[in-house]
């Protein structure tokens, strides 16, 4: 028995589970926007309620991400509608993410197949041919402390705008997804003014931040796996190449589940309200390794995939005599 056939056991979707899920989720969401507004004047209750409320945009778009997979619901059509439903409050077109996450799905771990939109991995051989220019630029794009929260702003408030592929999924969906969410800003305005305004911009910025902090762990870890076709096998990959984050039940809850990674890339079929009972089940029968608080946080100082080791190392320490400088 494999994997794939292992977790074939939990993919039943059950419409309650999914109810509580969805409709539970957008009632934190919908619940503490308004309080965090109310409360914008006292500094030490508006943070949380901020958070409380960015953390729920977060678990909304890996409901999406299920809608996407037709994973959420036993139905196709209600994954669909579901999956509309939130994109404006996910600030992502659904057909769009839709479409570029399974393309994600079909090329994990190819080094030949690295697309614009993903967190860009440079080898190390890559590292060592660049010019200093080149150097300079990974460096600021892999540097933590710009590719979080700037990063998260540039993908989530501008890119998911105007997403890759939108010409092949649909123009008219995104512009009527951008439309909804003007609406939805300006419905803030109109209740709250420019306090609505940036309370909601707070939550945007959090959400961006946890949400590419999860992004990044899910294929930026030390054994995870890159190959090139011929030899690159993507059974391996979506396994290998996927982590497994195990930082707490809150986490899992917060996050619906997603951290759970490697069965994800396996069976996407799997709800998201299956996904952490499965891999803790799966543990049991098979080798699965899992990360946990001090690895998650050490591999944002992992940048280059070295192809002879076959593992993300850090950057290379310059020698001092070295002519080239990064």
């Amino acid at each position: 028995m494999d994997t794939r056939e292992f977790t074939s056991a939990y993919c039943k979707r059950d419409d309650r589970i999914a109810a509580l899920s969805y409709f539970g989720t957008f009632a934190v969401y919908f619940g503490t926007l308004p309080l965090a507004i109310l409360a914008a004047d006292v500094l030490w209750l508006v943070i949380p309620l901020i958070i409380l409320n960015g953390t729920a945009g977060v678990r909304l778009y890996v409901l999406q991400h299920d809608c996407g997979h037709l994973s959420l619901w036993t139905r196709k059509e209600w994954n669909v509608w579901a999956g509309y439903g939130l994109s404006t409050f996910t600030l992502t077109p659904f057909r769009a993410m839709q479409y570029n996450h399974n393309d994600h799905h079909a090329h994990v771990g190819d080094l030949d197949a690295r697309r614009s939109g993903e967190i860009h991995t440079m080898t190390l051989r890559e590292w060592n041919a660049a010019d200093w220019q080149t150097r300079l630029k990974y460096r600021l794009y892999r540097n933590p402390f710009i590719m979080i929260p700037l990063g998260g702003i540039f993908t989530y408030v501008l890119r998911y705008r105007w997403p890759k592929n939108t010409l092949k999924v649909g123009v008219l969906g995104v512009m009527v997804q951008n439309a909804l969410l003007a609406l939805w800003i300006y419905l803030i305005w109109w209740f709250a003014g420019a306090t609505g305004l940036w309370v909601y911009a707070g939550t945007v910025l959090w959400a961006a931040l946890l949400g590419v902090f999860v992004v990044y762990l899910q294929h930026n870890f030390e054994d995870t796996y890159w190959d090139r076709k011929p030899e690159h096998r993507l059974k391996k990959a979506v396994v290998k190449g996927s982590s497994a984050l195990d930082l707490g039940w809150w986490f899992d809850l917060a996050t619906a589940n997603i951290a759970y990674h490697d069965l994800h890339h396996d069976n996407p079929r799997i709800p998201s309200y299956r996904l952490r009972q499965c891999h803790r089940d799966a543990r049991k029968v098979f080798d699965l390794p899992v990360i946990h608080w001090p690895e998650a946080l050490r591999s944002f100082t992992l940048k280059l995939w070295d192809e002879d080791q076959g593992r993300l190392v850090p950057f290379p320490k310059t020698p001092k005599s070295s002519a080239v400088t990064a």
